[in-house]
């Protein structure tokens, strides 16, 4: 299976950065299946990071199967994935440990439903019914060294302005 990761540096050997602990699935290693995603999340992390950096993709190939990891798979946002997310963004530690988490991406167009949702502001069926309508893209996080041998790196290219 291909895989992309959006940057604004060629990673040939990813690793676990812990700092992104709060994101949608914990720490880990972001990737997705869609190139598209990647290259508008590079263009995004040199926006915000330092607009003169250049954004990268970096293409890879998952070389073993998923299914001779640890996975937790969510096929939609339902109300497990929602549940899963806003425990990650509290910084709430997984209390099962996986090496391979896929799902639906809470990008910068959800981050509002849920942060609706976390305040109380809307309910979480009000919530769930939001994010059915948006096109989500999937992710597939890479939670430890080991899953990440598997990951053999392709090539990187510039993404174009």
């Amino acid at each position: 299976m291909k895989v992309f990761h959006g940057s604004n540096i060629v990673i040939e050997r990813p690793m676990i950065v812990n700092r992104f602990k709060t994101l949608d699935f914990g720490a880990g290693f972001y990737t997705t299946e869609n190139e598209h995603q990647a290259r508008e999340f590079a263009l995004k992390v040199c926006e915000r990071r330092n607009p003169s950096l250049e954004p990268i993709v970096n293409c890879y190939e998952f070389i073993d199967e998923i299914g001779d990891f640890t996975n937790l798979k969510f096929d939609t946002p339902d109300e497990k994935w929602l549940d899963f997310v806003v425990e990650r963004r509290k910084g709430i530690a997984l209390s099962i440990k996986y090496d391979i988490i896929i799902g639906p991406l809470a990008n910068d167009d959800v981050f509002g439903t849920i942060v609706l949702y976390e305040t109380g502001q809307i309910d979480k069926e009000s919530a769930i019914k939001k994010l059915k309508v948006k096109n989500l893209f999937n992710q597939i996080v890479f939670c430890n060294e080991l899953v990440l041998k598997s990951l053999s790196f392709v090539c990187s290219y510039k993404v174009e302005m």
